[in-house]
């Protein structure tokens, strides 16, 4: 598999789960002003749509979405157990969780990053505000446990750590909620989130 990614963005969710797999897969980068691949190509070719991620398999198929590229990895190994059996409650549970964060926080954070040179202050600040209300609500979640779903670390506490890294990016601070902070913390130094990090060259490999 290859998994064509932007430092960062919402494909490193995807980075992390093919890591906390133990999938055998290649990633390349990509230009997401030129559109180009780091190989070189057109990366319109490989994905209309011209944003990632984009999950090229080992038949040809590609696979785009965050969301439903971490179904699909997730569900090509049961056993790492990021996201329970299809047709139980738990996995609604978390494809819940999926859809708050890509709809309340991932896309929350889209006019600050697509007009933040063409809004001023005053039109950014309601975006601002209703992402801090999603924080607040989500911190209050997590005070009692460590994960989304509990004890269980699934496809969902992935997405969300990727996205909680962008508030900086857009002149908002999550350290006024110690459990969002402690959230971060401890997905962040799982191995595979590690992993996936310094690949992307987003954090320096441990001496």
């Amino acid at each position: 598999m290859k998994l064509y990614f932007f430092p960062g963005a919402c494909s490193l969710a995807c980075h992390i789960a093919l890591h906390e797999t133990g999938a055998k897969f290649e990633i390349e980068k990509v230009d997401m002003k030129a559109k180009k691949t780091e190989a070189g190509s057109d990366y319109l070719g490989v994905n209309a749509k011209g944003y990632v991620p984009t999950l090229e398999l080992d038949n040809g198929e590609k696979l785009t979405e965050a969301q439903v590229i971490l179904q699909y990895v997730a569900d090509q190994k049961p056993a790492a157990k990021l996201l329970p059996a299809a047709g139980s409650m738990e996995r609604y549970r978390v494809l819940e969780w999926l859809n708050f964060v890509a709809a309340e926080i991932h896309k929350g954070h889209t006019p600050l990053f697509r007009h933040a040179e063409k809004l001023p202050d005053s039109s950014k600040q309601p975006f601002k505000d209703d992402l801090e209300m999603r924080f607040a609500w989500l911190a209050k979640h997590l005070e009692a446990k460590p994960y989304l779903m509990g004890d269980q670390f699934t496809i969902a506490d992935i997405y969300l750590f990727t996205v909680l890294n962008w508030p900086r990016y857009v002149g908002l601070d999550i350290g006024k909620w110690p459990a969002l902070t402690a959230f971060q913390k401890r997905v962040g130094g799982r191995p595979a989130v590690q992993a996936a990090l310094v690949a992307e060259g987003l954090i320096k490999k441990a001496a």
